[in-house]
């Protein structure tokens, strides 16, 4: 068997792929509550003879596995929406419905391809009868970046030799970069409710609480890392004016390029809220919501990863997608598109197309991405690299309702089945070519050097 048979897999699997993906799009879940999503691709791997298990503790998580033997090889997929970004194909703003989320990510692509590429290797094993075993990971509320996380911590990564995901972007590409660690966190405040005017003595003000903590986070701001990020919302702000507020609520995140920084950052954060709630005279708890790790990118896999994009070609796009790409790119300025593409270090000739159709290659090796993803955990555990494809139009920012529309369209399902042939060749590679998977773990374990991760949840 060589590679084109592979991608051939890939191609017999295309309609099945497609309709899952649209199911997907029209049937939009939050993080957490992806109850149809995750029991479509289940019930999908199960009947193609892959066995399926639950995690505990993270009810919409699940692993397919197929196999028997090394390596153990996973591909990692979501499937979780957006609030918000409800979005028919259309290049003007038309939510499809009332339910408000909405594929502004395109995950129902990035776990869809997941599922191609182990189709496509489980034919390989079958027809080479070949040692070794393939796992999709079914992976939840990334959005929230706290589903990989969570499944960390049910230790189902822990026996994987190697691991590959990709993301939709505007751009094919390998991301040799890291990315941003964070914390979500609640802080809750209790004062005692009060008649503001005529017994403003006899009140102890959750709210004021909530802002002299945003008043020494904004002071702590000038004592952290340059690419350290500080954000907050006030969730509760109390009920009326007057009435001392009972109940105060600030959310924060907290982001950094390594997670030893976000810890102490973190650690920080809660000594300025514990000094509010001394100075008000109010109770104070904390609730850590979500935190993730930085991004480990193998870059032995990542050029292997490089390899298969070159060899499955770049997405195949029809007259009809370049049409409605022109219609998405008319409606972003150039400056706009070109601030959206320096975010994943693209050359400015990339500015000059519509859609991407062309592979390419930066070099971000010691850069940091500015967001966040839960892909960070697993890559603390097991080797990992993963690409982009061009889902969207060139300069299409993520999470945004033109990138639900092109998620939708015949653009992103033409870049996952690219990004399943390029994950599937990988895979393959890995599989047949013990050199390879050795130079890959011998990278990971110089790179980790003794490092034992520990969940964000049990720091």
């Amino acid at each position: 068997m060589n590679k084109s048979d592979l991608f051939g897999f890939v191609d017999e699997e295309e309609g099945k792929l497609r309709e899952m993906a649209l199911s997907i799009w029209e049937n939009p879940e939050p993080g957490f509550k992806e109850v149809r999503s995750s029991k479509l691709q289940r019930d999908f791997l199960a009947a193609r003879g892959f066995r399926v298990r639950d995690v505990p503790n993270v009810p919409t998580a699940f692993v397919a596995e197929y196999g028997s033997g090394r390596p153990v090889l996973g591909v990692l997929g979501e499937y979780d929406a957006l609030p918000g970004l409800s979005q028919k194909v259309s290049a003007v703003r038309e939510p499809r419905d009332d339910s408000g989320s909405g594929h502004g990510c395109g995950h129902n692509l990035l776990g869809t391809a997941g599922v191609g590429a182990v189709l496509a290797l489980k034919r390989a094993l079958d027809s080479e009868g070949r040692a070794g075993t393939i796992r999709y990971y079914g992976c939840p509320a990334e959005e929230l970046l706290a589903g990989k996380v969570a499944m960390a911590k049910e230790k189902v990564f822990d026996d994987l030799d190697a691991c590959v995901s990709w993301h939709p972007a505007s751009m094919n590409v390998v991301w040799g970069c890291s990315f941003l660690a964070m914390n979500s966190m609640k802080f809750r405040f209790k004062g005692i409710p009060a008649h503001a005017a005529a017994a403003p003595q006899a009140g102890r003000s959750a709210l004021d609480a909530v802002e002299l903590m945003n008043v020494g986070a904004n002071y702590l701001r000038e004592h952290v890392s340059e690419k350290a990020r500080i954000h907050y919302v006030i969730t509760n702000g109390g009920m009326a004016p007057n009435i001392v507020p009972e109940d105060a609520e600030v959310w924060y995140y907290v982001r950094a390029p390594k997670r030893a920084e976000v810890r102490d950052i973190s650690a920080r954060l809660l000594k300025i809220a514990q000094g509010a709630a001394l100075m008000t005279e109010t109770d104070m708890k904390r609730e850590l919501v979500a935190g993730c790790h930085d991004v480990v990118a193998n870059q032995v896999l990542g050029a292997r990863m490089h390899e298969n994009m070159v060899e499955a070609g770049p997405p195949r796009f029809t007259p009809e997608d370049r049409a409605f790409a022109r219609q998405i790119a008319a409606l972003t300025t150039r400056e706009d598109k070109a601030k959206v593409m320096s975010t994943y270090f693209a050359p400015d000739r990339v500015l000059d197309a519509d859609l991407c159709d062309e592979i390419v290659r930066v070099d971000d090796k010691d850069k940091v991405l500015a967001g966040s993803t839960d892909v960070g955990d697993a890559s603390y555990i097991a080797p990992f690299a993963q690409i982009t494809a061009a889902t969207w139009p060139v300069g299409t920012a993520a999470h945004t309702w033109m990138a639900t529309a092109a998620s939708g369209s015949g653009i992103g399902l033409a870049a996952m089945t690219f990004a399943a042939k390029t994950m599937a060749g990988t895979v393959y590679d890995l599989l047949s070519d013990p050199a390879l998977l050795a130079a890959v773990r011998e990278e990971f374990s110089k790179t980790l050097s003794g490092f034992r991760y520990v969940s964000p949840y049990e720091e």
